[in-house]
Formats: structure tokens, C-alpha cells, sequence
């Protein structure tokens, strides 16, 4: 899909926001949705999205939702520092599928990295186990 496409509504995460396909939930707000990536690239790979924004990517979201979104990575990226104890964190974001994006719905990753530990490739692989991206969440979740 290029640069340019328009926003499809039926994407994944408009799904998982409309509740209609499941996710493992780190934190939520009214317009911020934070959940496990269910093909992790590593240990606490979590995604950051605007819930009500029906942004393809950041060519087309407005400055104040943007601006929420900012904020929520940085407040994700501390939790997962904090609850992981990773080495390092990698903040991700693609635009366009030459780009990288796999799923047309502005997102942000946040990724712990690990010394020693190679990254899984983006989108590759099969989806983590329930359990474990569960008991990542909480982690995170316990350093909010």
C-alpha cells in the first residue's frame, strides 16, 4: 500500500479497537491504546496507537492527536524500562508499505532490546503464546 492510500476501516487495529478481534492490553485512555505486538520482535514488544484518529500514517494525523500519541510512547517506553530492565529501547515507525508498515493504521512501536539477544524480523514468524505476552503486560503494566 503506498503513502498515499486512504484509511481502511476494516484494518486490524480498528478491529482490535472495536473490540472485535482480541489483544493483550498494557493500557488504554479515550483516544491511546497500548497492547502486546502478538509477533514480537522481542521480550515486551509493545505497539502505540490513537484509538479514535483514522490515521494511515503520520503524513495524516492531525498535531494534537500526534502530539498524544508522542506522549503515550514516552510514558509506554518508561514502563517498559522500568518493568523489563531492557538494555536499551528501540521506538519504531513506519509509512508505507516500501517503508516497512505492515498494518495501515498509524503505529508506534516500542521495543526493548536486550544485549546479547537478536531482534525477531518485523512481522515475521508466528504469533507469541497468550501467556507470555500476558506476563509481559503485566510487568509493564505493574511499572505504570
Amino acid at each position: 500500500m503506498s503513502i498515499d492510500a486512504g484509511y481502511d476501516n476494516e484494518n486490524i487495529f480498528a478491529q482490535i479497537i472495536a473490540g472485535a478481534v482480541p489483544s493483550v492490553k498494557v493500557w488504554e485512555t479515550g483516544d491511546i491504546l497500548v497492547f502486546m505486538d502478538a509477533f514480537p520482535q522481542s521480550n515486551g514488544h509493545c505497539l502505540v496507537i490513537h484509538k479514535t484518529a483514522r490515521a494511515t500514517n503520520i503524513l495524516d494525523i492531525d498535531d494534537g492527536a500526534l502530539s498524544a500519541l508522542a506522549v503515550a510512547v514516552k510514558k509506554t517506553a518508561a514502563a517498559v524500562n522500568k518493568g523489563l530492565r531492557p538494555d536499551g529501547i528501540r521506538v519504531v515507525q513506519f509509512n508505507g508499505a516500501p517503508a516497512g508498515q505492515s498494518v495501515f493504521h498509524l503505529h508506534f512501536h516500542v521495543i526493548p532490546i536486550y544485549d546479547g539477544v537478536s531482534l525477531g524480523r518485523h512481522g515475521d514468524g508466528g504469533p507469541a503464546p497468550a501467556d507470555a505476552l500476558e506476563a509481559h503486560a503485566a510487568r509493564i503494566r505493574g511499572a505504570l
